[in-house]
């Protein structure tokens, strides 16, 4: 398979650009870094085996894995931005972490390693490729039986054209402008769909709520609002 087939050059090359300042707290992937112990603690929250084989995908620059990784999993994780892979192995590497790097599409993956995985994660991306529903099935595939797959994304909403949009990329400047195509943004039911017609469970969900009073996050479970996250069970 193309390593291209489901993925959107011109995003590749946005992230190519920022690519030496994912491990820049102040920088452009700044709230990549504030809400990565929130999405953490609701994917390891769902995780049972005391080491999880988990993929990541879509890894970016390995906030994520890294993450991941200390907490005791066997973390592989793929991108198809070349230079952000290696700001990802150079930082690992500097932090003594055995993570997996692959230069691969999840679909690519998906016809090497099926039902290997205890978890796969895919947070921050369905909302970049030109057909999610095509990244999702490719995660389904890569899961083990009982395994869990973890979603996260943007409503397709007015509330979320405002707020994470408008307020969060030309106002607060939260994200760089640019970051999301309201187009693209996925409605939680639409998610919920998908994921079933892949073998799916849907298992929770959790919205991460923003302050612009005190710039913090928090997560609220069993809500779909504006920033959402979603956990799945693989059938069977």
């Amino acid at each position: 398979m193309n390593r291209l087939s489901n993925a959107d050059q011109q995003e590749i090359a946005k992230f190519d650009r920022v690519s030496r300042m994912w491990w820049d707290d102040a920088g452009p992937m700044r709230m990549l870094h504030v809400i990565n112990p929130l999405r953490s603690a609701f994917i390891l929250g769902q995780i049972e085996p005391p080491r999880p084989k988990i993929l990541d995908v879509g890894c970016g620059g390995g906030i994520l894995a890294e993450a991941l990784a200390r907490s005791g999993a066997s973390v592989t994780a793929i991108d198809l931005s070349q230079p952000t892979l290696e700001a990802a192995r150079r930082h690992a590497a500097a932090h003594g972490l055995e993570i997996d790097y692959r230069d691969m599409s999840v679909e690519q993956i998906a016809q090497e390693a099926q039902s290997g995985f205890d978890a796969v994660t895919c947070m921050e991306m369905l909302e970049h490729v030109p057909d999610p529903r095509e990244v999702i099935a490719a995660c389904a595939g890569l899961l083990k039986p009982g395994g869990r797959a973890f979603f996260s994304t943007i409503d397709r909403s007015l509330k979320a054209f405002l707020f994470a949009i408008l307020a969060g990329e030309y106002v607060l400047r939260l994200l760089p402008r640019g970051t999301h195509q309201y187009r693209r943004l996925i409605r939680p039911q639409e998610l919920r769909d998908w994921a079933r017609s892949s073998g799916l469970e849907f298992a929770a969900i959790a919205s991460l709520l923003y302050n612009p009073l005190t710039r913090r996050f928090r997560m609220a479970p069993d809500r779909a609002d504006i920033n959402y996250m979603a956990c799945f069970v693989k059938k069977g």
